[in-house]
C-alpha cells in the first residue's frame, strides 16, 4: 500500500458571489478565484468578464506561465501568434508561454472566460492592473510587465483595435 501525503491546502468552495472582483482600468472585470498561495503556486485561475467589443489585454506573451482559457458565455476572437481564431462556450483554449497573444469579446453582449495560469505568479500582475483607474501608459506598463518576464506589444495592440474596432 502506497501513502498519499495530506494535502497542502484544505478544500475552498466558491459560491458564485466569491472571489475578489475588481473592476480595472478598461472594459473588463477580473474575479480573482484561485491565487498561487491558494494552490502551492501551481496554478491561479481567474474570471475575466469582458464588455461587449472589448479588448481583454494588450498583445503580450510570457516567459514563465502557460495559459488555459476555458468560455463559458459568448463569442471571443484570440490572437496568437500569426492566427486568429473565435471560441465559443464549452471551447478551451491552450496559450503556451513564449507565444504573443490576447484576446477579445467580439459580440456587443457581454462574454466571459475561466483563465487558468500555471505555475501561478502572473495573476499578482492582473491584480495591479485591475486595481488601477485608468490604463497606464505603455512605458509604465512595460517597467510593470518586466518582473513578471512578460513582454507587451503596443503597436500591435494598437494596430488590432483599429482593425477590429474593439476599445480596451
Amino acid at each position: 500500500m502506497t501513502h498519499t501525503p495530506a494535502p497542502t491546502q484544505p478544500y475552498r468552495l466558491l459560491k458564485p458571489g466569491d472571489g475578489l472582483v475588481e473592476p480595472g482600468p478598461g472594459r473588463v472585470t477580473d474575479r480573482f478565484m484561485i491565487d498561487g498561495p491558494d494552490s502551492d503556486q501551481r496554478f491561479a485561475l481567474v474570471q475575466h468578464l469582458l464588455a461587449p467589443r472589448a479588448l481583454a489585454a494588450p498583445v503580450h506573451r510570457h516567459h514563465l506561465e502557460d495559459e488555459f482559457t476555458y468560455v463559458l458565455m459568448g463569442r471571443v476572437g484570440v490572437m496568437l501568434g500569426e492566427d486568429e481564431v473565435v471560441i465559443e462556450p464549452g471551447d478551451l483554449l491552450f496559450k503556451p508561454r513564449h507565444q504573443w497573444h490576447t484576446f477579445w469579446n467580439t459580440s456587443d453582449e457581454p462574454a466571459t472566460v475561466l483563465e487558468l495560469i500555471s505555475p501561478a505568479g502572473l495573476e499578482i500582475f492582473f491584480r495591479w492592473l485591475a486595481e488601477l483607474d485608468e490604463f497606464p501608459a505603455p512605458d509604465v506598463l512595460a517597467v510593470k510587465a518586466a518582473p513578471y518576464q512578460c513582454d507587451v506589444d503596443q503597436a500591435a495592440t494598437e494596430a488590432l483595435m483599429l482593425r477590429l474596432n474593439i476599445a480596451g
